[in-house]
């Protein structure tokens, strides 16, 4: 029996994620998977998605059912296990005896034969038991289990934002998230509606807009890069960060943020610059405004030139503000790695402030809900700092209110004291962190 384009794809691009780190978003916009029929790159995305968000559960069932320890398991035969496991939870309309059929296929097409008649087994076993579908919208008395999160961080969550909104958190990563775009013109909205693309206002920014119908990867404004997918929340920190004449963004790629700033600094001298050469290549691909330099360098070590009057340092962080999109980094991070991501960051921001001129201004900002990577990393660097003080980040929302930028009607439910915080499942976006800080000398 052959197995679907769908799921073969689903299997490698997993297989992927779980042997080499790599990003499942990434893969699922390959050029692999631009052979596959709309149905088939769709089904290919839902189990891909699913399975990395639901991951614990699928393994908890495949334990019960299973006369092998998880950790004992070939990672082909795992994978394919919970390929099957994950259709015959979540998928009604995928027939159980194609999603078991097609997972013992895809143990043999590893070269794993010998394992076949274990995972049918297991499959079959799992199959018969009384299906369980688990509920999103029941109130979570023990979050990290019902809703797929690895315990200690659902402990945290709990211990920093309470019960009910880590709940909310929880839930909120295991759904699908809504695209957002920012919009440059009235142009631009009437050309994406031409081609199909129907959207809704966004709930942050009156520039954004999020994607309720179509494709919007095949638009001649996505391809042209005129057009941007880009969160809501990371809208709003590349808006907080203002108009000047001179800027710098120290941690540029993929290139969002960057593109966001030249649109509305048509006149300024951008610097974008990315430590890695091939993300570097990728922004100068992606941002084609004139406008633009692409340097190729450390944030920590670029020559201080202290002429910059904005700066934006949005740092490399472990991204817990984004799950329902990149699921597999929950699974990846271990508490041990906010320690170095904290001293890497402390790093970034005082160089970034070292570029600043006299009353120049910086944003601070991660995608994480983690105090160590937020406050404590703002903290640390003021305390060292004789010239730069924090700025409330209230008093910048009501400026761009006031502009009839901010299309949210209560600022205070986006500040903790004074920085700017979004929190998944609570506000309509991912989780974002960000701080404003000035150079007075």
């Amino acid at each position: 029996m052959p197995v679907s384009p769908a799921r073969a794809a689903a299997f490698d691009i997993l297989q992927r994620v779980e042997t080499q780190d790599a990003y499942a978003s990434e893969l699922l916009h390959s050029e692999r998977l631009d052979q596959l029929s709309p149905a088939d790159r769709g089904l290919a995305t839902e189990v891909v998605m699913g399975t990395l968000r639901w991951q614990s559960r699928l393994d908890s069932s495949i334990a019960a059912n299973s006369s092998r320890a998880i950790a004992k398991l070939d990672t082909q035969v795992l994978i394919a296990l919970r390929i099957a496991v994950y259709q015959l939870m979540f998928l009604d309309r995928v027939p159980a005896r194609a999603a078991i059929n097609e997972s013992v296929e895809l143990v043999k097409r590893a070269r794993k034969t010998s394992a076949a008649p274990f995972a049918n087994a297991v499959l079959r076993k799992i199959a018969d038991s009384p299906r369980v579908k688990p509920g999103t919208a029941e109130v979570a008395t023990q979050p990290a289990e019902r809703f797929a999160h690895p315990a200690w961080l659902v402990e945290r969550w709990v211990a920093n934002f309470g019960l009910e909104d880590s709940a909310a958190i929880c839930r909120y990563d295991q759904q699908v998230p809504a695209n957002s775009i920012r919009v440059e013109s009235d142009d631009i909205l009437r050309e994406l509606e031409g081609e199909g693309i129907t959207l809704a206002p966004g709930g942050l920014l009156t520039s954004a807009r999020v994607v309720t119908g179509g494709d919007l990867t095949h638009t001649h404004a996505f391809r042209e890069g005129r057009v941007f997918i880009q969160d809501e929340a990371s809208q709003l920190v590349a808006t907080l960060v203002g108009r000047g004449s001179r800027i710098l963004d120290c941690c540029a790629a993929p290139g969002s943020k960057t593109a966001a700033l030249a649109a509305r600094n048509p006149e300024a001298k951008i610097v974008a610059a990315e430590i890695h050469p091939h993300r570097a290549e990728l922004l100068r691909r992606r941002v084609r405004s004139p406008n633009v330099k692409v340097i190729t360098g450390d944030a920590t070590t670029l020559t201080p030139e202290g002429g910059f009057d904005r700066v934006l340092a949005d740092v490399p962080c472990s991204g817990t503000g984004t799950l329902a999109r990149h699921p597999e980094i929950k699974w990846r991070l271990k508490p041990q790695d906010l320690a170095e991501l904290h001293a890497k960051q402390v790093a970034i921001l005082r160089a970034a402030l070292l570029q600043l001129a006299p009353g120049g201004r910086a944003v601070y900002s991660t995608c994480s809900l983690e105090p160590e990577e937020n406050e404590a990393v703002v903290e640390e660097v003021l305390r060292a700092s004789e010239s730069c003080r924090l700025v409330d980040c209230c008093s910048e929302l009501e400026r761009l209110k006031e502009t009839g930028e901010l299309a949210v009607g209560d600022i205070d439910t986006l500040v903790t004291g004074p920085f700017l915080r979004t929190i998944p499942g609570i506000h309509p976006c991912d989780g974002f962190f960000a701080a404003v800080l000035v150079r007075e000398s």
